[in-house]
């Protein structure tokens, strides 16, 4: 059967571009794809028939020569792989149509200077730093350029070579059927460049282990889980790349005095029961290093807190300050002597409902209730 011309089964013209080419023989084998047409002998030979025209218009020499000479003139270029192997060789001609533009701005951006990790630090401040702010110094050990090699990973007057393996692509691409599957490259690590003579100091890595020492700069007003990041102190880059950053995480240490919430600070004050009883005064520190006085009227009951403004931490970048607030709780006496005992006696012999109202309406409520009966 003679073989209808190759121009005519694509559906172009004889002076078409590559890309209209390519665009016309994906459309048709998707639309003739065995898979689609189940059965259907006719599509399989149209499919086979699309292929071998696309296989041998797609080569440029091939091309010339069937524009010449025709079928006649290709003396024994055309298919002979297999319909699977030259199916798979045209689509990963597609792939790299979809995708070449990513994949070689991959390759050529490679070079093997991978950016080096990303660290952590864990630091921990009292809340009198975190109040105030401080420079800091602290040691970390991280991966540093190599500095025979300059980081480069090469013995000193030597360099790398494209790998031989893959081309520099630091990829292999293998047929599997109808696809293209790629692997990444074992000799180069993905990275298309081999290194001839390794560095003796760093064993071709570009980078040794050292202990730094850096300064961080704590704002006043961190919290508890703040994270500092620091650009390019990370782990040195694999052959000259780029470092990556240092987080550096703060955590507080718990006050003996005060409590945080935000910006608002709190604290827990004993009262005695005669200061609460018949009022009085006391001064608390506040961590800007004054002394802050607390006024306590008669009557105060136990958990009254008091509100000393703008005594509390400073807003992280900002000039504003959180609130104080001191909370007082009313002490029992204790260890009371005979005289204690006397006095406190007869003071409940004197003493009335007047004297304790939230006491007295309370079991008046429970009074209520129970002769009620709703229980």
């Amino acid at each position: 059967m003679e073989k209808r011309d190759y121009y005519e089964v694509l559906g172009v013209t004889r002076t078409c571009d590559g890309k209209t080419l390519k665009t016309a023989f994906r459309k048709l084998a998707m639309e003739y794809h065995p898979d689609r047409n189940q059965g259907d002998g006719t599509a399989e030979t149209r499919f086979k028939e699309i292929n071998e025209a696309y296989e041998i218009l797609k080569d440029p020499q091939k091309r010339a020569a069937y524009d010449q000479f025709g079928h006649a003139g290709l003396n024994g270029q055309g298919p002979g792989r297999g319909f699977d192997q030259d199916f798979a060789s045209s689509m990963a001609d597609i792939f790299d149509d979809l995708f070449g533009g990513f994949a070689q701005a991959r390759r050529g951006g490679r070079g093997g200077r991978e950016r080096g990790a990303d660290l952590r630090y864990n630091l921990e401040i009292t809340l009198d730093d975190a109040f105030h702010g401080k420079a800091a110094q602290i040691r970390v050990p991280s991966g540093v350029p190599c500095e025979p090699c300059s980081g480069s990973g090469a013995k000193p007057g030597t360099g790398t070579k494209t790998c031989p393996t893959c081309q520099g692509y630091g990829k292999l691409r293998q047929a599997q059927g109808f696809f293209a599957i790629e692997r990444t490259c074992a000799t180069c690590q993905g990275r298309g460049e081999v290194i001839e003579d390794p560095c003796a100091e760093c064993n071709g890595s570009g980078r040794v282990t050292r202990e730094r020492t850096l300064s961080i700069n704590i704002p006043a007003g961190v919290e508890d889980g703040t994270r500092i990041r620091l650009a390019g102190e990370g782990e040195a880059g694999f052959r000259g790349g780029p470092g990556g950053d240092l987080y550096v995480f703060l955590s507080v240490k718990p006050h003996d005095i005060f409590q945080r919430d935000g910006a608002d600070l709190f604290c827990r004050v004993p009262v005695s029961i005669t200061t609460a009883a018949l009022g009085g005064s006391f001064e608390v520190p506040a961590l800007d290093g004054k002394r802050a006085r607390v006024d306590i009227p008669a009557g105060t009951q136990s958990g009254k807190q008091f509100r000393l403004k703008a005594k509390g931490m400073p807003v992280l970048r900002s000039h504003q300050r959180g609130d104080l607030y001191v909370q007082a709780l009313v002490e029992t006496p204790v260890n009371l002597t005979k005289r204690q005992r006397e006095l406190l006696e007869e003071f409940a012999a004197e003493s009335s409902a007047a004297n304790t109202p939230e006491s007295t309406g309370f079991f008046d409520k429970i009074k209520s209730f129970f002769d009620s009966g709703d229980h």
